[in-house]
């Protein structure tokens, strides 16, 4: 009964939980909640203003010691929720803008007619080199993609420069037979 009596009003209550008494604190709790997620939702969903309430009500119980209120504590617990649906609204627009971009940067990559043509003249020539003798497209690609000179090629695959050469100049007929109908589109792009 005493207790009732000093949990009165909104001071003695912020009084005894600065002090570390958890009666006031559930009392606090249990007074302000409901209003407090009425007011949040106003701002954001239900449920987001569910979590914005208990993260402020927990805050409040785990910095209780520092706080000095200069305003009443109902205008500080409510100012509090507000500041947070604000926060998570902001940042929520960010992450919304980022998708956003994203999203539109995707969109006009798939629009570019140049990124289907890149893609099939990329996949061609794949299978063109697959369909090569393993010493040419050996040669070739270690030439072209790993830049190796004629010399260091020939010492690595245990043959002669002009092997190397002739296996490369080989791999080049071959290509362009192969890919003599992409040779168009391949010099457009370029």
């Amino acid at each position: 009964m005493l207790h009732e009596i000093q949990y009165t009003t909104d001071e003695s209550l912020f009084q005894y939980l600065t002090k570390g008494d958890e009666k006031a604190f559930d009392v606090l709790f249990l007074k302000y909640y409901p209003s407090l997620c009425a007011y949040a939702r106003q701002f954001v969903e239900y449920d987001d203003g569910q979590e914005i309430v208990q993260d402020v009500m927990v805050w409040l119980w785990e910095n209780r010691e520092m706080h000095t209120f200069e305003i009443s504590p109902k205008s500080y617990l409510f100012k509090a929720v507000k500041n947070r649906c604000l926060t998570l609204i902001s940042r929520n627009e960010i992450k919304q803008r980022i998708v956003n971009t994203l999203y539109d940067d995707q969109q006009l990559r798939y629009e570019d007619p140049d990124f289907y043509i890149v893609e099939e003249l990329s996949r061609k020539i794949e299978e063109a080199l697959q369909r090569l003798p393993n010493s040419y497209r050996e040669a070739f690609e270690m030439n072209r993609f790993q830049h190796l000179t004629y010399g260091e090629i020939a010492s690595q695959l245990n043959v002669s420069s002009k092997t190397v050469d002739y296996r490369i100049q080989q791999a080049l007929k071959l290509l362009r037979v192969d890919l003599r109908d992409y040779l168009p589109i391949l010099l457009a792009i370029i």
